[in-house]
């Protein structure tokens, strides 16, 4: 019960002194308001600007291992890049290889990617990505269909001229007219298109989008690029098990296999590299990581002029209500009472300006920023909160220490 009592008398003293001097608390709760919105803003922003880089790599899969020649990754003592442009590409051979294989995939997947122009009448479409799947490739990559279907395993095996596109291919061939059924021109041959993909919207860079994707059979493909040739290349990719954490029984499985299609001796080295979609999505939160400390950091001085006003309302707070305290000492008010109801009434005002700080975030949600969607995480607003919390509890311990160490006689004849 005493909590509760606490809590309605340090609320109701923070609420008079507000009200006693309106411009005085204002001034010094800004501090605090500014700190709180320097530093969730940087959060907020960091984290908006992760999540929507992070989603223009979606095209990379989630819990995919990719064969390549290049790795993703690279460091001091990493061999010339020339090396690995010596190196093999996949072909659907090893594809089938690891198919009747691995044990540890999910799914496994073949597929090959160029850039075309897609005509339909007199409408084009140029800069498409066109990308030749076989039928598990919606396994391994997310394919979200919304009108009309994807492809049949009978459509893929005889390599079918039909097409599966995105949302710009779409609107910009379609006009008025329904997109499913319609006939589209790829390098002169027809194919009618029986699935429209989901709208995958702006990114934040020019990366491989679903919605300018056009996916047909990988042997439709093949018939017009002649894979392995004129720069074409075929990639391999598997998706790996949930239970396989960081996808290592598939990586040492994948790797083994390899080794011996390609028939590498055991003192050579791979002559391929194994990519994890997910390198590159934590290499990007490794650096947004050291962003958001350095914008804590700066964000923290604005904390410290903030706290530095709390501590001033306080003491100030202290010094007008000392006969106060004095007749709550008297009638037997406790040192802890005097001391918890001072850190509670402190913790209160910082929180109204941390409030105020979180406010401003939230409202800078509302200002576009091109294809930068910026959210404010429930995760941010706790962390405002405590911040403004702590600073209160800082910056009236000093003066909550005095008030409760007071003279009750002293105190009751000061006025």
């Amino acid at each position: 019960m005493i909590i509760f009592r606490l809590i309605w008398e340090s609320f109701r003293f923070a609420w008079q002194a507000l009200r006693a001097n309106l411009t005085r608390t204002i001034l010094s709760l800004l501090g605090v308001t500014i700190g709180i919105f320097a530093i969730i803003a940087v959060f907020t922003l960091v984290d908006s600007l992760e999540r929507n880089i992070k989603s223009s790599f979606t095209f990379l899969g989630t819990n995919v291992l990719r064969v390549d020649r290049f790795p993703f990754s690279s460091g001091p003592g990493e061999y010339p890049w020339w090396k690995y442009f010596r190196r093999p590409p996949g072909n659907y051979s090893e594809y089938e290889f690891l198919q009747e294989r691995l044990q540890n995939a999910e799914a496994i997947t073949i597929s090959a990617s160029s850039n075309s122009t897609l005509k339909s009448g007199s409408s084009s479409f140029e800069g498409a990505t066109l990308q030749g799947v076989i039928f598990d490739h919606k396994e391994v990559y997310d394919v979200p269909v919304v009108e009309g279907r994807y492809f049949t395993e009978m459509e893929i095996s005889a390599a079918r001229n039909v097409a599966v596109i995105g949302s710009k291919i779409s609107n910009a061939l379609a006009a008025a007219a329904p997109i499913i059924g319609q006939k589209i021109k790829i390098r002169g041959q027809n194919f009618v298109v029986i699935g429209l993909l989901e709208e995958e919207g702006a990114g934040l860079f020019d990366l491989p989008s679903k919605d300018n994707t056009c996916l047909i059979p990988y042997g439709s493909f093949n018939k017009m690029y002649y894979l392995g040739r004129n720069g074409v290349e075929p990639t391999i990719a598997a998706k790996g098990l949930d239970s396989d954490e960081g996808l290592e029984s598939l990586e040492n499985e994948m790797t083994g296999l390899l080794r011996a299609k390609r028939g590498l001796k055991p003192t050579e080295e791979n002559n391929f590299a194994l990519n994890k979609s997910e390198f590159i999505q934590n290499a990007i939160g490794s650096i947004f990581d050291v962003i958001s400390i350095a914008g804590a950091v700066i964000g923290g001085f604005s904390i410290l002029v903030g706290g530095f006003g709390i501590a001033n309302i306080m003491f100030v707070s202290v010094k007008e209500r000392t006969p106060i305290i004095g007749i709550q000492k008297s009638l037997g008010a406790k040192n802890y009472f005097i001391l918890l109801q001072f850190l509670f009434e402190a913790t209160f005002l910082s929180l109204i300006g941390g409030l105020a700080g979180i406010g401003l975030v939230f409202a800078l949600t509302f200002i576009p920023l091109g294809a930068l969607e910026v959210y404010l995480s429930l995760k941010n607003i706790i962390i405002g909160l405590l911040l403004s919390s702590s600073i209160g509890i800082i910056s009236g311990f000093i003066p909550a220490g005095i008030a409760s160490r007071m003279d009750p006689v002293e105190a009751i004849r000061s006025n």
